[in-house]
């Protein structure tokens, strides 16, 4: 609210002073043949974006700041930096990746993710959520070494290590004791008092968002995939504390007793949710929990990279969760942008709203969920949208995205709190 109220300020602020106060050579202007709204869906023509340092202070004026930098994208159109909530910038799903944890190096994670959160930003993603990172806080230092300067990447949200049960989705399975073992430094947490300590240290250490495996998994040797592991009482105690913190929390979550007890505990979003029943979506609806399908990786991943067990768990889940997609949509919940990236390659991000696009999401309502929709689920009021006051994180394609949607799969340009990375 009180970040709301600040740049509303700014904006009235900004309304007051004339475009000749504003001194030579201080502004930039991006010229387009046409944006989106992306809340309304319409292509509005043209497009004429004030830039202001690492803000948009104007859209479509009647004046230009004098002797302002003037980058003309010729017939592109513009739209805001897509936001995506699931990401692994350290993990890539290919052959031998099971055993990568006890072969590599940490300092090879964290070349790897340097790699794609380049990667990731080129292909029109400002701003990302980490859910979970190997080892625990490559997110944070990936986040660090791009607000240096060292590499460039999107805005990052790091959740540090997913917690998990012992034995459970995000503990490290398949291997003999004293292999790979973790504690609650490394999430693995039993019981509410070592929750609670869990979510403390990964907050201490820089995390921004807190990840639960609330059921078993397809990418782990544990149990059916929808089998609930975290009981509601971890579940509630890990989202008391995320929020005391003043931080989301978001549950993996596959089958219907995860996700209700999930829901109810009080956990913002609700990551894959492949099983969910009409019960379940019912009780989603009623807590205006936030859902994060992820449709894509289903067809993307790379079945021979996974062991048989672990092949067959995916060929289960997949259709499973294009019908709790539906029910999604059908239901009216609230739907955010997330791919799971990492479990197939980085940069392809896009491929999900043609995804669910397929699946019969409307064009418009797919970018809103990459853009608008999935900045006001991780409760960031400065982006997803064109609009005065907001972080100038700007993309640009060519043609009309709601008339084709594979359009954002070849992102032309992108600026990313008013500084280019991408140009045509």
């Amino acid at each position: 609210m009180h970040s709301s109220i600040r740049r509303l300020a700014w904006i009235l602020c900004l309304s007051l002073v004339p475009f000749s106060a504003w001194a030579a050579g201080e502004a930039r202007v991006i010229e387009a043949a046409a944006w989106m709204d992306v809340v309304s869906g319409e292509i509005e023509r043209p497009a004429r974006i004030v830039i202001e340092g690492e803000r948009i202070i104007a859209v479509n004026p009647d004046e230009l700041p004098p002797d302002a930098e003037v980058v003309d994208l010729g017939e592109l159109t513009l739209l805001p930096g897509m936001i995506d909530v699931h990401t692994h910038l350290s993990l890539e799903i290919i052959p031998g990746w099971t055993t990568e944890a006890v072969r590599w190096l940490p300092g090879e994670y964290a070349i790897r993710s340097a790699k794609n959160a380049r990667i990731t930003l080129l292909a029109g993603f400002t701003t990302i959520r980490e859910l979970g990172a190997v080892p625990p806080f490559t997110d944070v230092a990936t986040l660090r070494a791009i607000e240096r300067g060292e590499i460039i990447g999107p805005h990052i949200i790091p959740s540090g290590h997913a917690l998990s049960t012992t034995g459970g989705h995000c503990d490290t399975t398949g291997f003999a004791p004293g292999v790979g073992e973790r504690d609650y430094r490394t999430g693995l947490a039993d019981g509410v008092d070592e929750v609670v300590k869990a979510v403390r240290y990964q907050i201490k250490h820089g995390a921004q968002s807190i990840k639960v495996c609330a059921t078993a998994g397809v990418l782990s040797f544990e149990g059916p995939v929808g089998a609930q592991q975290y009981s509601f009482e971890e579940l509630k105690a890990a989202a008391e504390e995320a929020h005391r913190h003043g931080v989301k929390i978001a549950a993996h979550a596959h089958g219907t007793e995860g996700i209700i007890a999930a829901s109810e505990a009080g956990i913002d979003f609700i990551e894959h949710n492949s099983l969910m029943t009409e019960e379940a979506a019912k009780i989603i609806r009623r807590n205006g929990t936030w859902v994060t399908p992820n449709i894509h990786l289903t067809t993307a991943i790379d079945m021979n990279a996974l062991p048989p067990a672990l092949r067959e768990k995916a060929e289960y889940v997949s259709p499973l969760s294009y019908e709790s997609f539906q029910r999604a949509l059908d239901m009216g919940l609230n739907i955010a942008f997330g791919t799971d990236a990492g479990v197939y390659p980085h940069g392809e991000n896009a491929r999900e709203l043609e995804a669910r696009v397929g699946l019969g999401m409307e064009p418009a309502a797919a970018i809103r969920s990459a853009t608008a929709d999935s900045a006001r689920a991780l409760g960031l009021d400065d982006r997803g949208r064109i609009e005065p006051g907001l972080l100038a994180d700007l993309i640009a394609v060519e043609g009309d995205p709601v008339d084709d949607i594979t359009r954002l799969q070849d992102v032309r340009f992108v600026m990313k709190a008013g500084v280019i990375h991408k140009q045509p």
